[in-house]
């Protein structure tokens, strides 16, 4: 029976007709794509939680978060809601300063907010990294070598004043403040030359401004780079923490942090000046003895083993999962001045196609992978 084209819902017949005999398949294609993509479920959100508390038999278990990366609040508050799940009470995470005051004397902390909110939410102190120059604070690429970590002397009181005012708004939440990382790396010193004399009187102005923001506040002095190296490059370590102690720097960090990564050995392995592996720690902590700072916590700030197939400086998925818990025992059973084995890392938004990916606890997705399992089960087990 033929269709009228007139009255009632004649029009939207003529009209579709239309449709496909004026717009180009593609042109339709898109079109649907819109529309379907208009009815798309609301991406999630976070969810409204009380005040958690992390439950854990084992307080020195830490992890190191990337949540500065992040961008979607509920990705945030869940990356965080799954270590408390794991039974970690404390994490390190990176807060740069590039971003918080991006001209001098005006603070955006907008984002440092978001990621510490929702740490107290979950129950868990916060180890605060700061770091990365803003660009009214560099070094003009033009007189000099510059990097995002190109940090004048001019400059130390600038950033001083930064410290003392992100130690004074979250006090409460952060427990302890990492200024700078790897400062025996001169990438890391914004391509300077390494020299333990200048960083401590760096420190120097830092440990002022955050004590007075904040007494309780743990400055910790060093987030030293494992390396053998004696170059323009890097400076090894351990003369590099002989270095702070001969420059009077005892006087400028409350405990010290460090990075201590296993490779291919396990955590049992003995140490040695010219070894690097997880036990490097106790000659860090000899050096500390021997300068009458024996008082004085370690941090390891950075830690672990990956399980990457094609790293030659990787372990097996297995081994992982019992060099880590080893570790941990370890540093239970036969380091007392140890405060915090903190591992790299819990979680990075994506993906880098990389052996890093290896290193993490949680995928990007949200996926556990062993080694969250194995610390759960210990973090739980007296």
């Amino acid at each position: 029976m033929p269709v009228r084209e007139s009255g009632g819902g004649s029009k939207f017949l003529k009209a579709g007709r239309l449709t496909r005999r004026v717009l180009p398949y593609a042109l339709r294609v898109l079109l649907f794509g819109y529309l379907i993509g208009q009815l798309a479920l609301a991406p999630p959100r976070p969810l409204a939680m009380t005040t958690q508390t992390v439950q854990t038999d084992h307080p020195q278990v830490c992890v190191h978060t990337r949540l500065t990366d992040e961008v979607e609040d509920w990705k945030i508050q869940r990356s965080l809601q799954l270590v408390r799940e794991m039974g970690a009470a404390t994490v390190v995470d990176f807060f740069p300063w590039a971003y918080i005051e991006g001209s001098s004397g005006a603070y955006d902390w907008h984002h440092p907010d978001r990621i510490l909110a929702y740490a107290h939410e979950q129950g868990i102190q916060v180890i605060a990294r700061l770091g990365l120059v803003p660009d009214w604070a560099r070094p003009k690429a033009s007189v000099q070598q510059t990097s995002l970590n190109s940090l004048t002397p001019a400059h130390y009181a600038d950033y001083a004043r930064f410290v003392g005012a992100f130690a004074a708004r979250y006090r409460g939440t952060v427990t302890a403040l990492i200024a700078w990382n790897e400062p025996n790396l001169s990438f890391e010193w914004g391509y300077r030359s390494v020299a333990p004399a200048e960083y401590i009187d760096f420190l120097r102005h830092v440990y002022a401004a955050a004590h007075a923001a904040n007494p309780d506040v743990i400055v910790l002095g060093g987030a030293l780079a494992p390396t053998l190296e004696r170059s323009d490059n890097a400076l090894n370590d351990l003369d590099f923490l002989r270095g702070m102690y001969a420059a009077g720097g005892s006087a400028y960090f409350d405990a010290l942090a460090v990075h201590t990564y296993g490779f291919i050995q396990p955590p049992q392995a003995e140490p040695a000046p010219d070894m690097l592996n997880f036990r490097r720690v106790e000659l860090l902590r000899a050096i500390m003895v021997a300068n009458g700072d024996s008082a004085k916590s370690i941090y390891i700030t950075e830690s672990g083993w990956n399980d990457a197939p094609r790293w030659t400086l990787a372990v097996t998925p297995g081994e992982r999962v019992t060099y880590t818990l080893d570790a941990y025992r370890l540093a239970a059973q036969q380091w007392p001045w140890l405060k915090q084995l903190c591992f790299w890392y819990f979680r990075a938004p994506t993906s880098i196609g990389g052996y890093p990916d290896y290193f993490a606890f949680v995928t990007p997705d949200f996926r556990l992978r062993p080694i969250y399992d194995a610390v759960q089960q210990y973090a739980h087990t007296p």
